[in-house]
C-alpha cells in the first residue's frame, strides 16, 4: 500500500524521459575573484534557463540540478541553496529566478564534471534520457567537462549559447566553439528548442 511519504517522496517527477536538462552550478554565491564581472552575464543566463526550464516542466522533461560542492564536504544541496537565497550574497537573484522545485532532481558533485564520482549516471540510466540539454556556469569549465563526458557516454548533447556563462565573452566563444566541434552539441539558442520535437526524434 503506498503511503502518503512514498507518493511525497515521487511527487509529480517524471520516472521515464528520453530528454532531461541539466542545470549546472547556478546555485552558487558568486562570491569568488573575478565574479563581480561576471555576474550580470550569470544573471542573463539565469533568466534564458528559466524560461527554458518552465517550459521543459509542461513538456514533462525533467529538470536536475548538477551542482558542485564547493569544497564543502559537510554540506548538501539544500543547504547550499539556502546559503545562496541570503540576503547578503551576490548569487541571490540567480537562486530566486531558478530555486528548484520538489519534482526537481538533484546530483552534488565534487569536481567539474557532472558525471565524476556522482549518481547522474544511473539517475539518467533510470530515465532513460539520451539527449541532453546543458545549462549553466562556468560555460568553459563545468558545463564544457560535463559535455565532453556526456559525448564520451553517446549522448546528443544541446547547450543553448544564451544559457551559459564564464568569465569573459571569449572563454564563452571558445567553449561553444569546442562544444560544437569537438563534442558535436548544437549550440542554438534556447528559444529554438522544441521539447517535443527533441523527444519525438530520440
Amino acid at each position: 500500500m503506498e503511503t502518503a511519504r512514498t507518493h511525497d517522496l515521487h511527487g509529480s517527477a517524471p520516472d521515464t524521459s528520453p530528454i532531461a536538462l541539466l542545470l549546472i552550478d547556478f546555485i552558487n554565491d558568486f562570491e569568488f575573484e573575478n565574479a563581480e564581472s561576471m555576474f550580470p552575464r550569470a544573471l542573463a543566463a539565469a533568466r534564458a534557463t528559466a524560461a527554458l526550464r518552465a517550459r521543459a516542466r509542461a513538456a514533462n522533461v525533467p529538470v536536475i540540478y548538477c551542482n558542485d560542492n564547493f569544497g564543502k564536504w559537510r554540506s548538501d544541496f539544500r543547504s547550499l541553496l539556502e546559503h545562496c537565497l541570503g540576503r547578503d550574497v551576490r548569487g541571490q537573484p540567480v537562486a530566486e529566478l531558478l530555486r528548484p522545485d520538489p519534482q526537481d532532481y538533484f546530483v552534488l558533485k565534487p569536481k567539474h564534471s557532472g558525471f565524476h564520482s556522482t549518481t547522474l549516471d544511473v539517475l539518467l540510466a533510470h530515465l532513460g534520457a539520451r539527449t541532453l540539454v546543458l545549462t549553466g556556469v562556468a560555460g568553459n569549465f563545468c558545463v564544457l567537462f560535463t559535455a565532453q563526458d556526456a559525448y564520451m557516454r553517446d549522448f546528443r548533447i544541446l547547450v543553448p549559447r544564451d544559457c551559459i556563462a564564464s568569465q569573459t565573452e571569449d572563454d564563452d566563444r571558445y567553449a561553444l566553439r569546442h562544444l560544437e566541434k569537438v563534442c558535436k552539441a548544437n549550440t542554438r539558442a534556447s528559444q529554438a528548442i522544441d521539447f517535443a520535437q527533441l523527444a519525438a526524434s530520440a
